[in-house]
């Protein structure tokens, strides 16, 4: 069982080691650099030294960590000077996991800001294949998402339309996203919906492709399109469906990864421990 979730490199890249194993994690994910800009510091020798050295040493398995590309860039994006930076940036955050020894790396898929779903997968299998050429062990991981306006990847056909059309096709996997997936209409509430939906993922685009779970509750409806995660069985999704979750993760040896609000009511500590009460 690999759970964990997103952990803080305040201070510097290799804190992320300490704070996943203060929270118990046996999985986490990064942001590699600030994620709210467009520039990025260099990884120094020592930063890239330190990291795989506690990496190693905390005995968490490799293959259960992944970073995640920050906010601003936009695969889908019409915009040649936005897109230009939105895959540079892509290609930069695969050479810096490289470095690190990350082998997944998660990005959103963007919007077309209203020129169509057509153009915008053009777009989006444009970028995405430019950055597979890089030449590391680095795996893109296509996050599903909310099916917000303009948005594309929120249904599985979608999401394996994109994926099929990716080459080298070792250079590409999914992340799957519990909240996303509910808020766009798929039911992951009873045992029988979360196996009715892990069906359809499995007939559409392969439970193989499936190489990293962001588990969160949902703040918002059934498909809704809110991106609102929420704490673990207290959003719409609920425990019994998320339980049922948890155990096909497990059984598929997929790393389960939180990106769960911290709050009032819970922190990254008690969301984990419940998971694990779970599981």
């Amino acid at each position: 069982m690999q759970i964990g979730c997103h952990v803080s490199i305040s201070g510097s890249i290799d804190k992320a080691i300490d704070n996943a194993i203060e929270r118990e994690c046996s999985a986490f994910q990064i942001f590699t650099r600030n994620p709210r800009g467009w520039h990025a510091k260099d990884l120094s020798d020592d930063n890239i030294t330190s990291f795989r050295r506690k990496l190693k040493v905390s005995k968490i398995d490799r293959f259960a960590i992944c970073a995640h590309m920050p906010y601003l860039p936009n695969l889908s994006t019409p915009k040649e000077d936005g897109f230009e930076k939105s895959v540079n940036t892509l290609i930069s955050e695969v050479e810096r996991c490289g470095k690190l020894s990350i082998p997944y790396l998660v990005t959103h898929l963007g919007s077309h800001l209203g020129t169509g779903e057509e153009a915008g997968i053009k777009q989006l299998v444009k970028g995405l294949s430019k950055a597979g050429q890089t030449k590391n062990d680095v795996i893109i991981l296509l996050e599903n998402t909310a099916g917000q306006k303009n948005s594309v990847g929120a249904n599985f056909e979608q999401l394996a339309e994109i994926f099929n059309k990716l080459k080298p096709t070792k250079k590409f996997g999914i992340c799957l996203d519990t909240c996303h997936a509910f808020v766009s209409g798929y039911d992951l509430r009873t045992e029988k919906s979360v196996k009715d939906t892990f069906t359809k993922f499995n007939n559409s685009i392969g439970m193989e492709n499936l190489k990293i779970l962001h588990l969160n509750d949902a703040k918002g409806e059934i498909g809704c399109n809110l991106d609102r995660h929420y704490h673990i069985g207290l959003g719409n999704i609920g425990e019994k469906g998320l339980a049922e979750v948890i155990k096909t993760a497990n059984k598929k040896e997929i790393p389960i990864i939180l990106e769960t609000p911290i709050d009032d009511i819970r922190d990254d500590f008690e969301n984990i421990k419940i998971v694990k009460e779970l599981a």
